[in-house]
């Protein structure tokens, strides 16, 4: 009964006009920037997070989680129609979503895509609402040191999920936290690695940092590799699948959304991993694999079911533990410690407003997406040939003055374009900039714990192995290092980065 009450509290708060109305622009604003190749949900939910510190926090966080699962909706959209795919996650759907448009069934492909989602955003928010209650109620149960073993389990698992080389991801976590040690002391008060500038005595501005190493590293990026787009089809029709459609997607749809609801708890990128690790399943499964890259219908339900089910329970492991599981996610984490909110199993008990307000939001915004894309389609299609050279400068202007208005400190702006260069040669160098977030993310918070553990043992470093769930977790965070060191997983990780490269 606790979970119906509590559901009923939580769309009460989402469904004032005032949530209900930040939710329609949060899932609006995802589906454009995921209609429009080369710009992502990360790198918009860093533009757009000096515009939320405005906001109620319940507000702001609805209308960021909104972007978020409805990028995932419009990455399908140029997947289908412009082999393009807006979002990585949907980088599988285009195998074959493409190739059913150029069978003149874009409408039906863009139809299975959105319906699938929707059924997966359902029941994966479900699974939410589930599951974070019990798993607050363990976390609540969590001392300093477990803590600490918890932060460096998420850190571990980031790089364990990182593309390409374990070696460059390690050394973007470590980047990270050290970017995160910049600033006062929180013991002692003694400046550190401040440079003497005494704007940066509260540490970097997240904004600054994530604005830059993502939107302008992303602009500078696409630039660089800015091609012609052609769309497919200036007009889709036929939207409404036929039976014979629906018989075959049911199947993919119900595998995807359970592959996608397990890994996206998983730290790394969730969504992306369950979108291909649904495309293998339906492929080997399959009694025709021979159709699959020739517009099979389970390549495109089965993908597109399992990374919105993957974006929606990656929120278990921030809204229970206050653990980014991506970079959106460590994005949100920043956002909630900028609104006041200290991320963590004390937001359910102290703000359950907030906490069941924003599991809330995640249904009306499903519902919003497949109510509004199919008809929007046309308009996305339109937007679709807007070029590059008009977007980019809109964009960089936008995140200048968004950073500039935060605290009205100009360093703040020499911030946004030191780490836009170095996030942009980090990329040249085949280094992913997620780690270092999550690392910058969750620095001050791993070092808080870890002091303050030492300092409840009278310096004893034996209380995180003496305590039994932080020694299960440095294990579990031990054997996870141990696998991706095998030297056939890391092989075939870098082979993997190679051929998305």
């Amino acid at each position: 009964m606790d979970l119906f009450s509590n559901l009923a509290l939580g769309f009460a708060t989402a469904g004032t006009p005032e949530n209900l109305l930040f939710c329609l622009i949060g899932v609006l604003l995802g589906t454009l920037i995921g209609v429009l190749p080369g710009i992502g949900a990360t790198a918009t939910i860093a533009m757009l997070l000096p515009i939320t510190f405005q906001l109620e926090p319940v507000s702001s966080l609805i209308m960021l989680a909104g972007i978020y699962y409805g990028a995932q909706y419009g990455g399908s959209t140029t997947a289908i129609l412009i082999n393009m795919p807006g979002e990585s996650s949907s980088a599988v759907t285009a195998i074959d979503g493409y190739q059913m448009a150029r069978k003149g069934r874009a409408g039906a492909a863009l139809a299975i895509a959105a319906l699938g989602s929707f059924f997966a955003g359902t029941v994966s928010t479900f699974l939410v609402a589930i599951f974070a209650p019990p798993l607050t109620a363990v976390a609540l149960k969590f001392g300093a040191a477990e803590y600490f073993s918890l932060m460096v389990v998420g850190l571990v698992s980031s790089i364990a999920l990182a593309h390409g080389s374990i070696v460059k991801a390690l050394a973007m976590v470590s980047l990270g936290l050290l970017l995160g040690l910049v600033g006062t002391d929180i013991y002692t008060g003694t400046p550190r690695f401040t440079l003497g500038i005494r704007e940066y005595a509260d540490g970097l501005n997240f904004v600054a940092v994530a604005v830059g190493v993502f939107g302008v590293a992303e602009i500078l990026r696409n630039l660089e590799n800015e091609m012609t787009r052609t769309v497919l089809i200036s007009k889709v029709t036929g939207l409404m699948p036929t039976r014979d459609d629906f018989r075959q997607m049911v199947g993919p749809v119900l595998r995807g959304t359970g592959i996608g609801s397990a890994l996206g708890i998983l730290p790394g990128g969730g969504a992306i991993l369950a979108a291909f690790a649904s495309y293998t399943v339906e492929k080997r499964i399959s009694k025709h694999p021979e159709e699959f890259g020739k517009g099979a219908i389970a390549g495109v339900a089965g993908p597109e079911s399992a990374n919105n089910a993957g974006a929606q329970t990656s929120f278990i492991p921030l809204l229970t533990l206050g653990i980014p599981a991506n970079p959106v996610m460590a994005l949100m984490v920043g956002a909630m410690i900028i609104q006041g909110i200290v991320p963590g199993p004390n937001v359910a008990v102290e703000q359950p407003a907030l906490f069941w307000g924003i599991i809330a939001s995640m249904w009306i915004g499903n519902l919003m997406l497949v109510v509004l894309n199919l008809p929007l389609i046309g308009l996305w299609v339109k937007l679709l040939t807007v070029p590059y050279y008009v977007l980019f400068p809109i964009i960089m202007a936008f995140c200048a003055i968004g950073v500039y208005s935060v605290n009205a400190n100009v360093y703040d702006l020499y911030a946004v374009a030191f780490f836009g260069i170095a996030g942009y040669l980090l990329v040249k160098l085949r280094c992913e900039p997620a780690p270092l977030l999550l690392g910058f993310v969750l620095g001050p918070l791993l070092e808080e714990n870890l002091r303050r553990a030492m300092i409840l043992s009278r310096g004893d470093p034996s209380t995180f192995v003496t305590r039994p769930i932080s020694a299960g977790l440095l294990l579990l965070a031990a054997a996870v290092l141990v696998v991706v060191f095998l030297p056939s997983i890391k092989a075939k990780r870098e082979a993997v980065f190679q051929e998305e490269s």
